[in-house]
């Protein structure tokens, strides 16, 4: 099965309907027939940002409910070598390209993977091109 790399970013517009976009909704169809591959951080920065937006009141806790069990059936796999990265190859990614660990952390998946990264965050992309990494499309 074709893997790809998702980050946080791209997944958050499958909930928040005011974020969704074309560019979301084609990497989310994709997931149809190819598989995700994520930091084990990643669910932290998806609670994160869902903590974040329900007490913006962006979201309700049935919303977040519904949310979370949509993504418990999507082929999302948790990569279980990033801590063990962290402070080698992510914190120099990190350095390199002026990002936080977490974001980092998906760029050295990408690499060590040899696949796609799926973002919507514009530094994170940028660096993913500077370093030849393909942004998946979806």
């Amino acid at each position: 099965m074709t893997r790809f790399v998702l980050d946080c970013s791209m997944t958050m517009p499958w909930c928040l309907e005011d974020e969704a976009n074309p560019r979301s909704d084609a990497v989310l169809e994709c997931l149809e027939t190819q598989e995700a591959v994520v930091p084990n951080h990643w669910s932290l920065e998806v609670a994160n940002v869902l903590t974040i937006c329900e007490r913006r009141k962006r979201v309700t806790a049935a919303r977040i409910s519904q949310f979370l069990g949509f993504l418990s059936g999507l082929p999302i796999v948790f990569d279980e070598q990033t801590s063990k990265k962290a402070l080698g190859e992510v914190l120099t990614l990190a350095r390199a390209w002026r990002l936080s660990a977490y974001d980092a952390a998906y760029l050295e998946l990408a690499m060590r993977e040899a696949c796609p990264l799926a973002s919507l965050d514009a530094s994170l992309n940028e660096a993913a091109t500077g370093l030849g990494i393909v942004l998946f499309q979806g």
